[in-house]
């Protein structure tokens, strides 16, 4: 008897549970800001840092792939009188695992780089690539705040520039569930 009792009360909470709705066509718009680290080959001073910023924007496209673009400016000062700066802008996918608050994301993602300043020789646009590694947090349904690491590879040169990292920490807006 107690056994089909026990039965009983697993079947009715089953039944009685609301059903798990993962996140899809939900879109979401934040800022980001953080550290940049770009090396450089050939230079005395081989590896620049400095402060970033930029923007991005995702889309579900299902419970576990999202489109996502960001764009971002790069600031690193080289020296009293001398600026050089990285400016992206990346499309690509990324793949979510959306169960908790807190949300893992990893995503790959194709753009255009410019680079513009006295350590490039005045500007260059390059088209590269970017793996991006992060970790969301979900305060509510419309606000979420994160880390973010993106690895960019420039595919033209990277004899010159072998390695652009950014970190970051992000905010954002979510509407659309």
């Amino acid at each position: 008897m107690r056994g089909i009792a026990g039965l009983a009360i697993v079947v009715a909470g089953l039944a009685a549970a609301g059903s798990a709705h993962a996140v899809e066509r939900e879109h979401q718009i934040g800022l980001e800001l953080g550290v940049p680290m770009l090396v450089v080959q050939n230079r005395s001073t081989s590896t620049l840092t400095g402060g970033g910023f930029g923007l991005h924007y995702t889309y579900g496209i299902s419970d576990a792939i999202n489109l996502v673009a960001d764009g971002g400016a790069s600031l690193m000062p080289i020296g009293a009188s001398s600026l050089s700066t990285m400016s992206n802008v990346d499309v690509g996918l990324a793949y979510v695992l959306d169960v908790l608050r807190w949300v893992p994301w990893g995503a790959v993602e194709l753009g255009g780089y410019a680079l513009t300043g006295n350590p490039v020789g005045g500007t260059q646009v390059l088209p590269g690539a970017a793996i991006a590694l992060g970790l969301d947090y979900r305060f509510d349904r419309s606000w979420a705040a994160g880390i973010v690491l993106r690895q960019h590879m420039l595919f033209t040169d990277a004899s010159a520039f072998p390695s652009f990292t950014q970190g970051l920490l992000r905010v954002g807006y979510t509407w659309g569930w």
